[in-house]
């Protein structure tokens, strides 16, 4: 058989493995954590969203980001410390702000595109991860933020998506939980939640059982390219026939490893898990999924006991530190907006998104030849993974079939 080493156990390499195994590869996953789904795909916020497709080249992030640089606690933060890694970034993201449009709609139909793959994933593998067809609420409360969300919305459309604008009247009783000054809101009954590092470890699991291996707790020091395959070393060194690079915000430095820039940059987001620990909290909490526009902050109910509030965006390079005023505002806006939720245990946690400078996932080939990438996600890797897996799948087979008919 062929063999294919995968270097991540995140949502996006566990997925990667299932693709490639379903396609009779022998299949080796490698990760520095002992347990698959430990960062990134640890404790995000659970929605698997197409409706929040929109990616966030424009001119009107730039603007904010200026504006929040100073602002620890703004949903939007720079560390306004220069680095080159960051500077050319930064730069690359401009750059792409003409696309912004095609782009968006490109991300959608991934998003839709994927639902299938992990309805089939979740129904063969028979994993339990609190997943719930909930659809996500949009709510807005500022006009000119829902003016914005119709324009994103045809977009959306364009990619795929159903999506419908709803009166204030309309949210409530979509949501009767939730307290605010809202105006207005978008309903996308085809999105829904789930649990990504349930899914992922389970999905791990079931795979060991199908004969992938995980070597898990197990960093990778070097990379080598030889006309024979692919080295990995780690701890002592393992050839294979092509590797496949899904290690999320470690994928740039495996890239260049590879001889590719994949110029991945680590966007921290933080969330809470909000402890239903009584019968009021758990009547008081919402069960739809919800995204605050405004606040860019998303929340997910996670089955009885459970609700998962995340959001915010800090570019401050590879730093996994928890920071109490980046987790304040998430615990301030479950208080805001069910005020009858106790928020005595909350957990907070902080990943670091791996994203390109176009919003896009880097899926396809590398320079040299047995070498593939499946990274740079961002704040979608939960949505977009079964369909990107699916790419990588179908494009490693494609070059070692036809390899094997020559």
């Amino acid at each position: 058989m062929t063999t294919i080493a995968v270097l991540g156990a995140g949502i996006t390499g566990v997925t990667t493995a299932y693709s490639l195994m379903e396609r009779g590869f022998e299949v080796t996953v490698f990760d520095r954590q002992r347990y698959a789904g430990m960062e990134t795909s640890f404790a995000n916020g659970g929605q698997l969203s197409a409706s929040n497709a929109e990616v966030w080249n424009q001119w009107s992030t730039v603007i904010k980001g200026i504006k929040w640089m100073l602002q620890g606690d703004a949903p939007l933060f720079v560390n306004p410390r220069p680095g080159w890694h960051k500077v050319s970034w930064m730069t690359e993201f401009l750059a792409n702000i003409p696309r912004y449009k095609s782009n968006t709609i490109k991300t959608a139909g991934m998003a839709v595109a994927a639902r299938a793959g992990l309805a089939e994933m979740a129904e063969k593998s028979g994993v339990d991860f609190d997943f719930s067809p909930a659809g996500i609420l949009h709510f807005y409360k500022a006009e000119k933020d829902l003016k914005h969300a119709r324009m994103v919305n045809g977009l959306l459309a364009e990619g795929g998506l159903e999506r419908h604008e709803l009166t204030v009247d309309e949210v409530m009783a979509r949501e009767p939980t939730l307290r605010g000054d809202i105006i207005g809101g978008f309903w996308t009954e085809s999105d829904s939640t789930g649990d990504i590092h349930k899914f992922t470890m389970g999905l791990a699991d079931w795979l060991k059982a199908q004969g992938v291996v995980f070597k898990l707790g197990a960093p990778v020091t070097d990379l080598h390219v030889k006309p024979d395959g692919v080295y990995v070393e780690c701890g002592h060194e393992e050839r294979f026939d092509g590797v496949v690079v899904s290690a999320g915000v470690a994928s740039r430095k495996f890239a260049q490893m590879l001889g590719d820039r994949v110029n991945v940059y680590p966007v921290k987001g933080y969330s809470i898990t909000v402890n239903l620990d009584d019968a009021a909290s758990q009547a008081a909490a919402p069960t739809t999924s919800l995204l605050d526009d405004k606040a860019k902050i998303v929340s997910s109910r996670l089955g009885k006991n459970r609700l998962r509030i995340a959001g915010t965006a800090e570019f401050n390079g590879e730093n996994r530190d928890i920071l109490e005023r980046r987790v304040r505002p998430l615990v301030k806006w479950c208080e805001t907006h069910f005020p009858e939720v106790s928020t005595e245990n909350c957990i907070p946690w902080a990943g670091l998104r791996p994203m390109m400078p176009n919003m896009m996932p880097r899926v396809g080939p590398g320079k040299k030849d047995r070498v593939f990438y499946n990274t740079g996600h961002g704040h979608l890797g939960w949505t977009l993974s079964p369909a990107t897996a699916e790419t990588i799948g179908a494009t490693v087979a494609a070059r070692f079939q036809s390899n094997s008919m020559r």
